[in-house]
């Protein structure tokens, strides 16, 4: 049982800046003691983490992965990790992210890298698909729409990079969205993958 509402959620938000997911983290981590969460979000670094997003990236990595496997077709992506200074993009630990999310894209095959690149007839051609099957399988009309929205989420989380569940779980439980973020916090910098390419030997497309 929550010791706390979806208002006090919006409340520690406009305080510390912090995003929806991770503010109701720290507030169940913090038993709903609304300075306690804030305190949480402080220490994780997340605090202030929206006021960074609008800062510039003119620097950041190229993150690589090749892969070969016998009687598998040769996979290379390459992902544009930004950031705001050389000082973080040249750190190994940002350079080791930007790979491991290569590696991710290879193995996980996103389309798109956030929910935004998603193109607009894509995503209504998605909903109709959804409705319809719906409508096949017999559920009733006025709940068609909520199994859109609910369905459609389970397409970003297989074809937008942000939304996949990051492959190497035993270094991060989350998204691939959240440990840019977490990333960003630990560096006080704005940082997003800004470029995705993903080549596979005898694919199509």
């Amino acid at each position: 049982m929550t010791d706390f509402t979806a208002k006090d959620i919006q409340t520690l938000r406009q305080a510390t800046g912090s995003g929806m997911m991770d503010a109701k983290r720290a507030l169940s981590d913090a038993g709903g003691d609304m300075d306690r969460a804030k305190e949480l979000l402080r220490e994780r670094g997340l605090a202030d983490a929206a006021k960074r997003t609008g800062r510039s990236q003119s620097e950041g990595a190229i993150g690589s992965y090749l892969h070969r496997q016998a009687g598998r077709p040769v996979i290379g992506v390459l992902i544009e990790l930004a950031s705001e200074t050389d000082f973080v993009a040249k750190s190994d630990e940002f350079q080791q992210i930007a790979n491991d999310i290569a590696m991710h894209a290879a193995a996980a095959r996103p389309q798109w890298v956030a929910r935004e690149d998603v193109p607009d007839d894509a995503i209504a051609e998605e909903k109709r698909l959804i409705a319809a099957q719906a409508v096949n399988e017999g559920k009733p009309e006025h709940i068609v729409e909520r199994i859109v929205e609910g369905r459609l989420n389970s397409f970003f989380a297989d074809n937008v990079l942000y939304d996949q569940t990051f492959v190497k779980t035993e270094q991060f439980d989350g998204t691939v969205g959240e440990l840019v973020k977490q990333l960003a916090a630990k560096m006080g910098e704005n940082i997003s993958v800004t470029k995705m390419a993903r080549v596979a030997v005898g694919e199509e497309g």
